[in-house]
């Protein structure tokens, strides 16, 4: 399969440059924001589910093939929560709030039951009605922090220790953190898809 461009179905500036800079030079990654500001309302009851109606959405408005990255955190103690409502989780009030209603759920949680996953499901789809999507999966598994850690990152990433670095998510280079994380190991996967690899 041969794409020259793909929209991505995410508003969000730092998800796009990540995604781009995963995907590589040979395919050229717009922005949904290109063609429209509403967001499709997230129905699905799971990462696959969300990602696959975000692509559709996105190659529906658009015309082009689209790329739709669903992800979030999965917290062991509290049953794979906040799972797909990661970014919504203190009801839209931003990276701060989340992070700090996830610290009060895991107050006093010790840390050997703190055991969490990012999880990110791609979802590439030709057209809006496109009977077989491309999906890849990918995890990354880590612990959660009793406090934030480093500078970099978005999201939960102050919060998520990364065992084999022996540091949070967010004390990594952008660069390390495109080899680790994972959105890198699903974009492993659909660059092999796409004969990229």
């Amino acid at each position: 399969m041969n794409f020259q461009q793909l929209v991505l179905a995410s508003h969000n500036a730092g998800k796009l440059k990540e995604l781009q800079a995963m995907l590589g030079q040979s395919v050229q990654l717009r922005s949904i924001g290109e063609f429209s500001q509403v967001e499709p309302e997230e129905t699905g009851l799971s990462f696959v589910e969300n990602a696959i109606l975000k692509a559709r959405n996105a190659a529906r408005i658009s015309g082009l093939p689209a790329l739709a990255d669903d992800s979030g955190l999965a917290v062991d103690f509290l049953g794979g929560a906040p799972g797909i409502y990661s970014a919504r989780y203190a009801e839209g009030k931003g990276d701060a709030a989340n992070n700090a209603k996830l610290l009060e759920a895991l107050k006093d949680v010790p840390q050997e039951q703190r055991g969490a996953q990012f999880v990110c499901v791609l979802a590439l789809v030709r057209h809006a009605d496109d009977p077989l999507p491309i999906l890849c999966e990918g995890l990354w598994q880590g612990r959660i922090l009793f406090e934030a850690s480093g500078e970099h990152g978005f999201g939960y990433d102050p919060l998520f220790w990364v065992p084999e670095r022996n540091c949070s998510s967010a004390d990594l280079s952008p660069a390390d953190k495109n080899q680790l994380s994972h959105r890198a190991r699903a974009m492993a996967l659909l660059r092999q898809r796409l004969g990229l690899a």
